[in-house]
């Protein structure tokens, strides 16, 4: 193992967004149990340290695995498109309206009934572009456009937090 390996070398896996959960789950337990601090107790301090840092990249990278938007923004990361959702913030035209329906109908909303239905319509959005980034990554490499529809993600999960709090806020 070298500090240095991307995520998916490090954890033994293929390069690509499609991942086992189980074999995730296994590689990262089995990792660490390797380097972690606790089986290094009887060494020096140095020894101790070089297996905190261990744990914690094995940690990191677990984390970013396991999660498939940080996973779909890493591995275009890794083939040159880096997703930079702070500075590239261009979207297509009919998505940014989509957006502004999407805000206008939760202001509206006044029932709990209401924010639930604009949830469960997010959530079929949430599947599809899922859907279709599994297939720029995974089929068709196409890291631009992987990149652009991790930035749609991006806001499609901040808007559901958005809905998850005004749904507890009438609930509530």
């Amino acid at each position: 193992m070298r500090l240095d390996a991307n995520d998916f070398e490090l954890l033994g896996l293929p390069v690509r967004h499609a991942q086992d959960a189980a074999t995730l789950d296994s590689r990262w337990k089995a990792l660490q149990a390797q380097v972690h601090p606790d089986r290094f107790a009887a060494e020096g301090a140095s020894t101790q340290r070089v297996a905190m840092q261990w744990a914690l990249r094995v940690n990191e990278a677990y984390q970013r695995l396991k999660d498939p938007l940080s996973r779909a923004a890493y591995l275009c990361e890794l083939h040159g498109q880096p997703v930079q959702a702070d500075t590239h913030t261009a979207m297509p035209a009919a998505f940014l309206m989509q957006q502004l329906s999407w805000r206008e109908a939760l202001e509206s909303a006044e029932t709990a009934e209401a924010v639930e239905a604009l949830a469960d319509e997010m959530a079929l959005q949430r599947i599809s572009l899922f859907a279709r980034l599994a297939a720029q990554i995974d089929n068709e490499h196409d890291w631009p456009g992987a990149a652009a529809q991790v930035r749609a993600l991006m806001f499609i999960t901040r808007f559901a937090e958005d809905i998850d709090r005004r749904l507890d806020a009438l609930v509530n």
